[in-house]
């Protein structure tokens, strides 16, 4: 009996409890009515709700599905890879450059790589090896958040970008990855400068003590090469068919919210029930801020600023704006470029960063590591528009 009464103290302190009825209720419940009202006021109560189950149903059939058949695809590249070595030799590659750039252990690297080919999160399963935990100092550790999310879902964000009917587009994505990669070194050289006053330089990370793969070595799975190669783009398939359903909450909800404050009437002219249309409140803000964003970011339309907002929760609704935007002919080389670079770079930030820094067990670390990555996504996303104002 005891030791149930234990297990649950234990779990009890891991979630944050209030009182059942406070002023935030209140606060909510206020906030939450007078948006919707406002919207309905302006579109009009039935034909707002209307919209908002069409466009999310437009979403969910011409966005999300192509998304989860871009995110297969690249799965199963990315279980080829690994399976067959060709992870293990970028990562000895890159291991030479990650201590000046980021002042982080050459094994981070492979980290980096993982959530490039997956997804913010991917990096926590290293975080968790000894195999990986025993080249880390305990002001390094946090900074995984930081860099893991710089390039989580990198290569399915990349290739997408590419595939727009977009001149230039490949080589804006390309771009936009390198901005990315200016973003992570700003986002983590911040994060490390707090870590390093608050653990110290000296003390090692604890390991877990499981076995540990012999120097040199990496785990494969049993059989010829051929079935390794099938059974590892199988794999990486099924991953990457969890990744698509994953992103389908934040496509539909924050994407839909996003179309809403940026579209208008559409070609009726008046608000009729439509899918995709909207209030346009963030176009008329975009054309406000159009003086900092021309030469931060370069956009060619107001309309671009819904990207980068929507990206700070998921990047997978940011595209899905951007593929929209790309129909209407309001998306520019350079903007692929921007839009890259800031998509990979904060990918859904504030919806992963508290998960991962509770995991890595540095919660303390948590607002620090947000407003380090802030910063670091407007710096990937002015880095690539310079890059591309110089070599597009």
């Amino acid at each position: 009996m005891e030791r149930v009464n234990e297990q649950v103290e234990s779990e009890s302190t891991k979630i944050d409890l209030k009182k059942e009825i406070g002023i935030e209720s209140i606060i909510f419940m206020v906030c939450f009515f007078v948006f919707f009202i406002w919207v309905g006021s302006i579109m009009g109560g039935t034909n707002m709700i209307k919209t908002m189950m069409a466009t999310a149903f437009d979403l969910l059939i011409n966005v999300c599905l192509y998304l989860m058949a871009v995110a297969v695809i690249a799965g199963g590249i990315s279980g080829v890879f690994s399976e067959f070595g060709v992870v293990a030799l970028i990562n000895k590659v890159l291991s030479f450059i990650m201590k000046p750039l980021y002042d982080l252990p050459g094994a981070s690297s492979l980290g980096m790589l993982n959530c490039f080919m997956s997804d913010n999160p991917a990096i926590l399963t290293l975080a968790h090896d000894d195999n990986f935990r025993q080249y880390f100092k305990k002001y390094q550790l946090p900074a995984l958040t930081n860099l893991g999310t710089a390039f989580g879902m990198g290569l399915i964000i990349s290739t997408t970008m590419m595939s727009f009917p977009v001149e230039g587009a490949i080589k804006a994505a390309l771009i936009g990855v390198l901005g990315a990669t200016v973003g992570s070194v700003i986002s983590v050289r911040l994060m490390i400068r707090k870590t390093k006053k608050y653990y110290g330089t000296t003390e090692m990370v604890k390991t877990n003590h499981v076995d540990k793969i012999p120097k040199g070595m990496r785990r494969v799975r049993e059989g010829s090469a051929g079935s390794r190669f099938i059974l590892a783009l199988l794999d990486g398939g099924k991953i990457g068919v969890d990744m698509g359903m994953s992103i389908i909450p934040g496509v539909l909800l924050i994407c839909t919210m996003v179309i809403i404050l940026t579209n208008g009437t559409g070609a009726s002219g008046v608000y009729d029930g439509a899918a995709n249309q909207g209030i346009g409140v963030l176009p008329l803000l975009g054309e406000k801020l159009q003086f900092i964003l021309t030469p931060l970011f370069g956009f060619k339309s107001p309309d671009a600023i819904a990207v980068p907002i929507t990206a700070l929760g998921s990047s997978g609704a940011a595209i899905g704006m951007i593929a929209k935007m790309v129909q209407n002919n309001k998306v520019s080389g350079n903007d692929i470029a921007v839009f890259t670079a800031i998509c990979m770079c904060w990918s859904g930030y504030l919806s992963t960063h508290i998960a991962m820094m509770d995991a890595l067990e540095t919660k303390e670390m948590t607002g620090n590591a947000i407003l380090s990555h802030t910063i670091g996504g407007l710096g990937a996303g002015i880095a690539a528009h310079l890059i591309w104002m110089i070599v597009g």
